[in-house]
């Protein structure tokens, strides 16, 4: 095969992780709100009935009598990774990619320039966003250790099964440990005709920057002090790279604009206007919107994300704490992830609290969520305390925990380990924090295919210390 020539990062600074998670979220509930009006603009009379919208009404000489819209079809090209099904209560967790610009400007087939894992729990009323580090260095399955942002460029290169969204979500996958049903890929010209849409974003602008807006020659600075900018300024102000802080001032800028998105539909109540202009809308960004999910899946998880309150949205960036810095092989620039470390940020963000959800929480409704969650537990006794895997199973299957075997371990440990294979964080946070396990002793190790969920192997600090009733 080839060698692949990916040009390194510029530099790397700590990062914070509270910036730029949302980049494209607003961007996919944005398109979502649109099709959705559109939707229910032609099928005012008929079938459609996942949810209401408000809004003037638009006649049916505003809509092109053409144009026929498949609320069970998904927005994507033949051969890519097939739409699943979704009961509208279980965890759904998405993966947003953009493309790389300077790959999609020379019309080459483009790698990744931003990956964030969305969760939604319907149940619980919470949403987590965990954005992964372009430059993460990975097994990606069927090749070998690269970039992840080149796992996209190789699934459509190499035309495989699923194609780039496939294998970059197959890589993901392994890398955090949790199943990903769903992707979304959005494209630059559909961010900058919603904002055009909208009538432009206003924005604060901290300080004076230059900017470059996709074209020749109309480089321009944007003073400091809130402003309000179109489509293409709008975008290039997310994308602008040469400040002080670089790749992650840019994101910074990134979750500033999605959130000026955000205001601007719910603040000032511009449904009304995305439901007027719905057919153009939806003729303009339909090309530009890319995902297996289905158009009643995406109206259905708009309403969600717009229902959950912001505070109940999480966010978190893989950065320095999760990562190491290095070379590869060819002397690029590469961040080793430390694989507990990536672990305990995913749990901070999916169990919203991580390891001490139960306490944040509350007991109740952190068993319902646990409950929902319904992993398949295996209890192994690595003690030699006779007995401990069937009397601890029975206290958590007491608690509500879904204990499906009960089996002596292979060899006896002293510490208690949990061990993760298929992404069930409540379940991890709750049994966590019952057994009072330590970090260092909670590893991930996604494996698809496994018979149960989660392993508990009960070590000799359980057996002596445990607090369980008298059986």
């Amino acid at each position: 095969m080839a060698k692949i020539q990916i040009r390194p990062l510029r530099s790397y600074l700590p990062s914070d992780r509270r910036s730029a998670i949302l980049t494209i979220v607003f961007a996919v509930l944005a398109v979502a709100a649109a099709v959705g009006a559109f939707i229910g603009v032609r099928r005012l009379v008929a079938s459609w009935t996942v949810t209401s919208l408000p809004g003037a009404p638009v006649t049916e000489s505003n809509v092109d009598a053409s144009a026929t819209v498949d609320p069970s079809a998904s927005l994507q090209a033949a051969g890519k990774p097939a739409a699943k099904p979704w009961d509208g209560t279980s965890r759904v967790t998405l993966l947003l990619m953009g493309l790389d610009y300077r790959d999609w400007e020379a019309g080459e087939t483009p790698r990744t320039d931003s990956m964030i894992l969305l969760t939604l729990d319907p149940v619980g009323k919470t949403a987590g966003m965990l954005s992964i580090p372009r430059d993460l260095w990975v097994n990606i399955p069927g090749f070998d250790y690269a970039k992840i942002n080149t796992a996209y460029f190789l699934g459509e290169s190499q035309k495989l099964p699923g194609g780039g969204p496939a294998l970059a979500m197959k890589t993901v996958e392994e890398v955090i440990g949790v199943p990903i049903d769903y992707y979304a890929q959005i494209d630059f010209n559909a961010f900058v005709s919603f904002i055009d849409h909208i009538q432009g974003v206003k924005l604060d602008i901290p300080q004076e920057i230059t900017i470059d807006p996709i074209g020749q020659w109309n480089t321009i600075t944007l003073p400091a002090g809130r402003i309000t900018l179109n489509g293409k300024d709008a975008l290039a102000y997310a994308r602008a790279r040469h400040t002080e802080g670089g790749d992650f001032d840019r994101a910074a800028r990134q979750q500033q604009v999605i959130m000026a998105v955000r205001d601007r539909i719910l603040e000032f109540n511009m449904l009304p206007t995305l439901i007027s202009n719905a057919p153009l809308l939806y003729q303009d960004l339909s090309s530009g919107v890319h995902t297996n999910l289905t158009l009643d899946q995406i109206l259905q998880l708009a309403q969600i994300v717009f229902d959950i309150p912001r505070d109940s949205i999480h966010s978190g960036i893989i950065g320095s704490k999760q990562v190491t810095f290095a070379k590869s092989p060819d002397g690029l620039d590469i961040l080793k992830p430390i694989p507990d470390q990536i672990r305990v940020l995913r749990d901070e963000i999916f169990a919203i609290g991580g390891p001490v959800a139960p306490k944040a929480l509350g007991t109740t409704d952190a068993a319902e969520l646990m409950k929902q969650e319904g992993a398949r537990i295996s209890v192994q006794n690595g003690s030699s305390s006779a007995g401990l895997a069937e009397t601890t199973s029975t206290y958590l299957k007491g608690l509500g925990f879904n204990v499906t075997e009960t089996a002596n371990a292979s060899q006896l440990t002293s510490q208690t380990i949990i061990i993760d294979y298929t992404g069930k964080p409540y379940a991890m946070a709750f049994l966590k924090t019952t057994l009072n396990v330590a970090d260092t002793a909670v590893r991930s190790q996604y494996d698809p295919n496994a018979t149960v969920d989660v392993v508990v192997i009960l070590g000799t600090d359980w057996a002596t210390t445990n607090t369980m009733p008298a059986q």
